[in-house]
């Protein structure tokens, strides 16, 4: 087994490049490793599936070697974690009509402007 931990939520950036984290959030990350890591028997902590450790859906979760390799043994968090089931709170319909809409109202912005680049060009005799 693998502990994946997607701590990109966590802390927050210093830089471009530089994420930093609180003592909770490092605390929230230790302790996930810990009760995950207090699960198997052969570590000295208690026995299987009682060490309070759970997959946390957008945050943490536990991976065999099989489920690594389906994968092509990417290690990137994100791809066993998931996404939190916030993220995936709207109306698929509704955000589909808004989307639908506004590609439709660039398309004819882009018509009329296609439409006066043709005009602008004739203008000074280019076309």
């Amino acid at each position: 087994e693998i502990l994946f931990i997607d701590a990109r939520n966590l802390g927050h950036l210093i830089n471009r490049r530089t994420r930093e984290f609180s003592d909770e959030d490092v605390l929230k990350s230790a302790q996930t490793y810990h009760n995950w890591r207090n699960q198997f028997p052969s570590s000295g902590g208690v026995s299987e599936g009682q060490g309070g450790y759970e997959d946390i859906k957008g945050f943490c979760n536990s991976a065999s070697i099989e489920r690594v390799k389906e994968l092509d043994y990417v290690l990137t968090p994100g791809r066993y974690v998931g996404l939190p089931d916030d993220e995936d709170d709207f109306d698929f319909n509704e955000r589909f009509t808004k989307l639908q809409a506004e590609l439709q109202e660039q398309m004819q912005e882009e018509e009329r402007l296609n439409a006066r680049i043709l005009e602008n060009l004739k203008k000074i005799e280019l076309k």
